[in-house]
């Protein structure tokens, strides 16, 4: 198991314990601790100073303003000198012009080294810290801390946790700023052995940190970065033909591949074609070789479960599912799942509140037509006494109007054959298109659903939902690029038409996606 998939299991337990407030605190030095507490007159002293800095710069600043910036900063670097103890020199309280030259500490054995602290107050699923192109060059790390109360000179005490933090070598960032949320930093108790170790002279591919003058060429170290996910030639063909629907040509390629090296992102692809194919028999198989190789990674656990669903094994599913919330509680498609999976087996509590933890993570879920909305039979347990509709065989609104109603049922194949009749009576029904590619979302064949989408697409270049539902069936099947490319058409088209809500969530996922494809992390 490599360091980083071992510190991002770890953020995913103290996120959760961090909302339930069961939160490691210790008050020794040098000692790791989740929970800092600061009052009293060690935050008088605090306070002294940063009324001083904003007297200094009152006539270039608002008073409050500056007291309140300077307040946020020094208290994020006290928990990090609590944190860290003599590994890092002291706090800077001199009162120079100019600021701290965007290094906050360096380490006592190496000032070549540099540690930048982020101070942020907000919620945990909305805050963001952000760092400049010049911080990530000059520091060594980012380290991110959340404070609990509003910032003011009223508060009696703070209470802080270390949120994380971010090696820059695993952010690419070349000009500007970028952002990043609570759940795409490492765990915070491997701060201390990871800036200990560039102090390792035996370690001679260690990452080099950024020199403060000029920036110098990162090498991995070898110990602490995952074991290369390597693609070869061969496994990228595969990758190729899996994008065009050429699954047989791409089953070829990968078994080819791992006659080489028992990759587990081969595995996990395989798994998807046979997937395609239907043979969910080999997809589970495949997807059990990806998870021998691989535990943490959530992806892969939900993509067995689905191929256990469709065969009918809804027990073994749900297992599946519940591994993949374990591995990161936040994936709204987790929860409505098992659901799925909970309702077939006639478990409807459970059912109901697993679809309400997915409303509650993406609250636009139900309410937008981007997912068609939880099935309402579980919601209201009445509907289920619906009766289908019989159906003249020329009334192609009367076939997309049952296979709304089948897809709410949970009868996926017979809302699909709905769909299918009324597009074969009426090829211009882009809402059939589109509803249609949502099942076969739902039912994890990607390739159908964007063929889906981008004809209702076509029909309508203007259909923001198509677009971001393509756009989450591309990243399933990898094509991050190109899934950004429709979730910034999305987001451009919510925005014109007033739907702000919308466009601020897919924006929010724009940026969680830019991140992620700037960290140096494979198959996360």
């Amino acid at each position: 198991m490599d360091w980083i998939t071992l510190l991002r299991s770890l953020q995913s337990d103290f996120i959760q314990r961090l909302t339930n407030g069961c939160l490691l605190h210790c008050q020794t030095e040098g000692q790791h601790s989740e929970l800092t507490i600061i009052s009293g007159e060690r935050l008088k002293t605090l306070r002294d100073f940063c009324w001083q800095m904003a007297e200094k710069y009152k006539r270039t600043s608002t008073v409050r303003d500056v007291f309140v910036s300077n307040l946020k900063g020094k208290l994020g670097e006290e928990v990090v000198k609590e944190r860290l103890g003599n590994l890092i020199t002291e706090i800077d309280y001199e009162k120079r012009w100019g600021g701290d030259g965007k290094v906050d500490f360096t380490l006592t054995a190496n000032p070549t080294i540099g540690v930048e602290v982020k101070s942020r107050h907000g919620t945990i699923n909305q805050v963001r810290w952000s760092v400049s192109a010049e911080e990530v060059e000059k520091n060594a790390v980012v380290v991110c801390i959340l404070i609990q109360e509003e910032v003011n000179e009223a508060q009696s005490q703070y209470h802080l946790f270390l949120a994380g933090f971010l090696p820059t070598q695993m952010i690419k960032l070349k000009t500007g700023r970028i952002s990043f949320g609570i759940h795409q930093l490492l765990y915070g108790g491997g701060l201390f052995p990871y800036l200990d170790n560039l102090l390792n002279p035996h370690n001679i591919n260690q990452p080099l940190p950024r020199n403060l003058d000029k920036p110098i060429s990162i090498k991995p170290h070898l110990d602490l970065l995952p074991e290369p996910n390597f693609i070869t030639p061969v496994a990228q063909r595969g990758d190729q033909y899996l994008q065009t629907g050429d699954y047989l040509a791409a089953i070829n390629s990968y078994n080819q591949a791992l006659l080489n090296e028992h990759n587990y992102d081969t595995y996990y692809k395989l798994g998807l074609v046979y997937y395609q194919l239907g043979d969910y028999t080999n997809a589970c198989s495949n997807y059990t070789q990806a998870i021998n190789l691989n535990i943490y990674d959530a992806k892969i656990y939900h993509h067995r479960g689905l191929a256990c669903y469709q065969l009918n094994n809804y027990q073994s599913a749900i297992e599946d599912y519940t591994q993949a919330i374990r591995i990161n509680p936040h994936v709204a498609i987790f929860y409505k799942n098992r659901a799925d999976a909970y309702y077939q087996i006639g478990n409807i509590q459970a059912a109901i509140e697993d679809y309400t933890q997915a409303l509650k993570i993406n609250p636009h879920y139900a309410v937008t037509q981007k997912n068609r909305g939880l099935p309402s039979s579980l919601l209201e347990p009445q509907n289920k006494l619906v009766q289908l509709m019989k159906i003249a065989p020329d009334d192609a609104l009367g076939y997309k109007h049952r296979g709304n109603q089948r897809f709410d049922l949970g009868d996926y194949e017979g809302a699909i054959a709905d769909y299918t009749q009324a597009i074969t009576i009426n090829s211009d029904d882009l809402e059939a298109y589109y509803n249609r590619g949502n099942v076969y979302a739902d039912l994890g064949k990607y390739p159908e659903a964007i063929q889906d989408y981008t004809q209702a697409i076509q029909l309508n270049y203007h259909y923001a939902d198509a677009y971001y539902n393509r756009g989450n069936a591309r990243l399933e099947m990898g094509d991050k690029e190109k899934a950004i490319e429709d979730f910034n058409k999305a987001a451009d088209l919510y925005w014109q038409n007033g739907k702000l809500a919308e466009h601020q969530e897919t924006k929010a996922r724009i940026l969680d996606l830019e991140i992620e494809a700037s960290l140096d992390i494979l198959n996360f």
